[in-house]
């Protein structure tokens, strides 16, 4: 029986933020699932870092096919959840089922990994009061504001939960999502 862990995505995902960590969890021999609203060929994009710009750039990304729709999902069957960052967070906080699924992983103390903007759906189901993160550097005020300290670090670990900036930082997100999974959910 394989440990299974749940990617929750959608259009305008970070291309490097879904996929890294799918490929990465796959590699170390957990079984990984992407779902989104809906079962649908979902379209990521490239957020990039370019001289001159006051934030970052988008580009159209890669396309992947989500395995599940959200009203699919019985958290009971994963072992933890990743959440990407990109603009895909901004409207997938206002899906019900969604906040239902992150809120149990929460309950749970099920591993979580979030990135970038990722935090926003942590937040928008109150399970940031009191906890230490980092985020986007842009979230800081909104990480506040859902209770949490900003941590301005590659990684900050609180508990089960591990977050990150963006994707440069993704091999300290990785690594300490990676201890914390092992040690909560290793595989056989």
């Amino acid at each position: 029986m394989s440990v299974k862990i749940l990617i929750v995505t959608g259009d305008a995902a970070e291309s490097l933020e879904v996929l890294y960590p799918y490929q990465r969890l796959r590699e170390e021999g957990y079984e990984v699932h992407m779902a989104a609203p809906a079962r649908k060929k979902l379209r990521f994009v490239v957020h990039d870092f370019e001289p001159g710009f006051d934030t970052y750039t988008e580009k159209p990304g890669y396309t992947w096919p989500a395995d599940l729709a959200f009203s699919e999902v019985d958290p009971g069957d994963y072992a933890a959840i990743v959440i990407p960052g990109g603009r895909a967070p901004e409207y997938l906080r206002n899906d019900p089922e969604l906040r239902k699924i992150l809120k149990s992983f929460f309950d749970a103390d099920k591993p979580v990994a979030q990135i970038c903007h990722g935090p926003l759906l942590t937040a928008a189901t109150g399970s940031l009061t009191g906890r230490r993160v980092t985020s986007y550097p842009a979230l800081e005020l909104d990480m506040q504001a859902a209770g949490a300290s900003f941590q301005d670090n590659e990684a900050v670990v609180d508990g089960t939960l591990v977050s990150s900036r963006a994707w440069p930082d993704h091999p300290a997100w990785m690594r300490e999502f990676l201890r914390v999974l092992r040690a909560k959910a290793p595989l056989r």
